[in-house]
């Protein structure tokens, strides 16, 4: 019997410390049963996306090699960077995909979350479809005013983590585990340094502002003073990539600003875009390692898991 396939893409606060990052990549190599499928770092956020996939079991040994990489190597209180985040390990999803359903991902996510306050110390909050409070489903609720924010809301009754102690830990802060269905993150690049124009266009487009569907936006400043567009497109089909780019390149030239680029954070799934449309949306290295199906169902990754 085949078993059921669910990806992770675990999002650490360390994207400039390449030793770190290595050794992050070495230790979910040790735990068998899953793959790496991609790495993508980014000095500005400080942030590593590392995705990956493999059965329940590797999946959960994976993600606990690299929380304790992480909570022994990154220290929150020093973290810098553009990002928003609450912990070292900031966020993990659990994605279904093969023969999985989002039930074994909501399991898998509240089983490792217990495992990861008890051996670590971290707290962690259960999100989208993990989420025990209808409040903590939205991830960004969870975050807001990042680990200072909610540091102070941590030992309410309301938002008292799911596992693990009332307070963030001393340096590796707090962990948000969750389920939810594919997403895309997807980055345009304006070619201003005004980060008001930034922030305009992204509320003109998330869906919170009225703007499109399924759509998540924040403005970050980059390392060389360009600002950016910050998406995630939690339904690809119903609001593809070309529409959330258009939209976001009116509402720039509609402030005299142009885009000079896009690009991806982490992979996408095959139907997501073609060659053709990611030209158009002037998508930095587009190809097919680009698309998730050519990780999963391609020869197996020397540095995978």
């Amino acid at each position: 019997m085949t078993k059921p396939l669910i990806e992770t893409a675990p999002n650490v606060s360390e994207g400039r410390r390449r030793q770190i990052v290595d050794r992050l990549v070495e230790a979910a190599g040790r735990a068998p049963g899953c793959r790496l499928l991609d790495v993508s770092s980014d000095a500005s956020h400080n942030r590593t996306v590392l995705t990956l996939a493999g059965d329940a079991q590797g999946v959960a040994g994976a993600l606990l090699a690299i929380y304790e990489v992480a909570t022994a190597a990154i220290d929150i209180r020093r973290h810098e960077g553009v990002h928003p985040r609450v912990g070292a390990v900031d966020v993990v999803p659990l994605i279904p995909l093969a023969h999985a359903s989002m039930s074994d991902c909501v399991s898998l996510a509240r089983t490792l979350g217990r495992t990861v306050a008890d051996r670590f110390g971290v707290p962690v909050f259960l999100y989208e479809n993990a989420a025990t409070r209808a409040e903590r489903r939205a991830l960004e609720n969870i975050r807001r005013g990042q680990l200072a924010g909610l540091a102070r809301r941590i030992d309410q009754p309301d938002w008292r983590p799911d596992f693990g102690p009332p307070a963030p830990h001393p340096t590796a802060g707090v962990s948000i585990i969750g389920a939810r269905s594919t997403l895309i993150a997807f980055n345009v690049i304006l070619e201003t340094d005004d980060l008001t124009v930034a922030r305009e266009v992204a509320r003109t487009v998330r869906a919170s502002g009225g703007g499109l569907p399924h759509v998540k936006a924040i403005a970050v400043r980059l390392g060389d003073g360009r600002v950016q567009v910050a998406m995630n497109l939690t339904n690809y089909l119903e609001t593809p990539l070309p529409r959330a780019f258009d939209a976001v390149q009116r509402g720039a030239a509609r402030r005299g600003v142009g885009v000079a680029g896009s690009e991806l954070v982490g992979l996408m799934p095959a139907d997501a875009l073609d060659a053709a449309v990611a030209n158009h949306l002037l998508l930095d290295d587009y190809g097919p390692h680009r698309l998730l199906e050519t990780h999963l169902y391609g020869p197996r990754s020397t540095a995978g898991c």
